[in-house]
């Protein structure tokens, strides 16, 4: 097969201007006025949004006013930054030597080690790569098996197990692919895992640029992506690249029009070969289990020998475990990779099958294993073996003279420079930069510096780092607790759900604003601030009010208690309401056949995001609540049970 034209590099174009002199002289307009800046720190965030635009000429001329600068490195960081296409090779060597254990020199060295890739200039990208510290861009390792690959190592098995997130591939990660088939190490069944595994997380883009490697036409396979119902119309064809095109169609169809879908595949079936029908109904079994529906289990049944994707394994356990069918649950964790198999959540369910099926000392086993994690896997597996969850004993306190050390620490000084100027972005990198290297005793101190910084995000992020000094008061604080007492105690709202809630959303910083819209320290949505608001009679409420630490806290415990009645008491529902409206918990309800436990309700969640949230929530609470009432506490009874509406208590297990 030939090398698709995309691969051969990155070609430069020159544009000339011709300038004409006018034929009568015009009177020269006045040179405008330089900009004026109150402060050094405006031209820095000036500088900072020229070198974001690629604008090199200005970035230059604003890094010039900061000759004196607190922050010299990011100054000529981004002085450089917009030329890193043309730059002299030195002069790149020169910053990254001059600034070598900072944080923005191994930005810096991410950044062009991005370029050397995009121009094939292997022999600079080899040497530098291993100088990558984070080493955390998924590019520049596909760079890196590239360049082994076309110096004739052996790296399919590192690139499949790669290769599994398509919306994170760039340039690099499709140009990984075509040269793995160009050497011949991945072969069609490799490039068609690829366009399913793309359509599946919406990369669409992955697609356009892997239809080359296939012998179906561009055009033909986007329309299987954006208009699907014309290529599952078409049925299965005669070819190969035809009928996994009619698989890609058949999953997009499926996720607006489900029983399309399954008629599509009744009808086209018998012209589709075991293992591509066994990847089909991976497409509708994949659709269904976002919707919940009850037959999914069966539909995952007939997908049993084909390989599934990462997200395709996790759908699949966790519609076995919603139906309760153990067996099929503990044999699809048994077939999952290792990557997803030794997770806390695979561990635990892997231990409750196998004690649904009696093997009672092998669970036990599972349990230990994890029962030592503070996250809520951990601390449901200490229930199943016999205990309740409670906070460890605090750590020796941290010294003055151990926070006085992180004082002097450069870039957590450079960190609090940029929270004070709200680049949280810069901010949070300059201080896990420093996190990297610190054993727990600094861990704690660097916590403590925080806490009297006032900057709490960090603070939790960086106790929650050690290992073997555990100190809750750090990982779990309390602020505006006389706040919070008044607010829950009105309304006879569980103050440690508030405060897990609140600990999820916004980590305490007042001044949090998601990529919605939602605002302070209970991450209030406009509209159900205002909605709110009028329920309640708060008669002077404006928009501006929501970073109010009383107000924000008002309305938002307000809204979750408003949810919590709405949805029965249950806080596992409610919290899944707050983070995603109240609509869709009651349809995710709707769904069941029977009562199911909290745990399972959460982990069936199909949203991500509120999955992540509705167990993170709960297993903040369940700590804040032991260490507010000084006793062991139970994550379970918190979770309590989740039945369709109209069940009787009676029928709940």
């Amino acid at each position: 097969m030939l090398s698709p034209k995309w691969i051969a590099g990155v070609a430069l174009a020159t544009a000339s201007v011709v300038l004409v002199a006018p034929a009568v002289q015009a009177k020269k307009p006045a040179a405008p006025s330089a900009p004026t800046f109150a402060s050094d720190d405006e031209v820095f965030m000036a500088l900072r949004e020229a070198a974001r635009n690629n604008d090199a000429a200005r970035a230059a001329d604003l890094a010039a006013r900061l000759g004196n600068y607190a922050i010299p490195s990011y100054v000529d960081y981004y002085r450089l930054r917009p030329r890193i296409l043309s730059a002299p090779e030195q002069e790149i060597r020169d910053y990254l030597a001059r600034y070598e254990g900072q944080a923005i020199a191994d930005r810096l060295r991410n950044d062009w080690l991005l370029e050397l890739g995009r121009s094939r200039n292997w022999t600079l990208f080899d040497e530098q790569y291993p100088q990558f510290v984070l080493n955390d861009d998924l590019q520049l390792k596909c760079y890196a098996l590239m360049s082994k690959a076309l110096k004739g190592q052996k790296v399919a098995d590192e690139a499949r197990a790669l290769l599994v997130t398509p919306q994170n591939y760039g340039e690099a990660c499709p140009a990984l692919i075509a040269t793995l088939v160009e050497a011949g190490q991945f072969d069609a069944d490799d490039v068609w895992a690829q366009v399913r595994l793309a359509s599946e997380l919406d990369a669409g883009y992955v697609i356009r640029r892997l239809a080359p490697l296939t012998d179906v036409a561009e055009a033909t396979l986007m329309q299987a992506y954006d208009k699907p119902a014309t290529a599952v119309a078409r049925g299965p064809g005669g070819s190969r690249g035809s009928r996994e095109t009619f698989i890609v169609a058949l999953g997009r169809v499926a996720r607006s029009d489900i029983d399309a879908a399954i008629k599509a595949l009744t009808t086209g079936a018998e012209r589709l070969n075991e293992k591509e029908r066994a990847h089909a109904w991976a497409q509708v079994a994949y659709a269904a289990s976002f919707k919940l529906m009850p037959e999914a289990p069966v539909f995952w049944r007939r997908t049993d020998g084909v390989p599934l994707s990462l997200e395709a394994h996790r759908r699949k356990a966790r519609m076995a475990l919603r139906a309760g069918e153990w067996k099929q649950l503990r044999d699809t964790i048994e077939a999952m990779p290792s990557t997803l198999r030794t997770e806390p959540t695979w561990i635990y369910w892997q231990a409750r099958a196998l004690h649904a099926e009696g093997r009672k000392e092998e669970a036990q086993k599972l349990f230990e294993s994890i029962s030592d994690h503070t996250g809520f896997y951990g601390q449901l597996a200490v229930e199943e073996l016999g205990r309740k969850i409670s906070v460890p004993p605090r750590p020796a306190p941290v010294g003055a003279d151990e926070v006085a050390r992180m004082a002097g620490n450069e870039g957590l000084q450079r960190a609090l420079k940029f929270f004070d100027m709200n680049l949280r972005f810069e901010g949070v990198r300059e201080w896990n930069w420093e996190l990297r290297k610190m054993n727990d005793r600094q861990l704690l101190a660097a916590a403590e510096f925080a806490r009297q910084k006032n900057v709490l995000d960090r603070m939790v992020n960086t106790s929650e780092r050690t290992k073997a000094e555990l100190d809750f008061t750090q990982r779990f604080p309390t602020p505006f607790r006389d706040i919070m007492t008044a607010a829950t105690s009105r309304l006879g709202l569980d103050m440690a759900w508030v405060y897990g809630l609140i600990r999820q959303e916004s980590r305490f910083l007042m001044n949090a604003r998601s990529h919605v819209g939602a605002s302070g320290l209970m991450q209030v949505m406009p509209a159900t601030a205002k909605w709110v608001a009028r329920k309640i009679g708060l008669a002077d409420f404006t928009p501006h009010k929501m970073n109010d630490v009383d107000t924000n806290i008002m309305l938002g415990t307000n809204y979750l208690n408003m949810v919590l009645n709405d949805l029965e008491g249950s806080q596992a529902m409610a919290t899944a309401a707050y983070n995603a409206g109240p609509g869709r918990p009651r349809a995710w309800r709707s769904t069941l056949t029977g009562a199911i436990e909290g745990a399972v309700f959460a982990e069936s969640i199909p949203f991500n995001e509120t999955r992540d949230y509705v167990k993170n929530v709960l297993s903040n609470a369940t700590y804040y609540a032991a260490l507010f009432e000084g006793k062991p506490q139970s994550l379970k009874a918190r979770l309590g049970t989740v039945a369709p509406r109209g069940f009787e208590p009676s029928e709940l297990p």
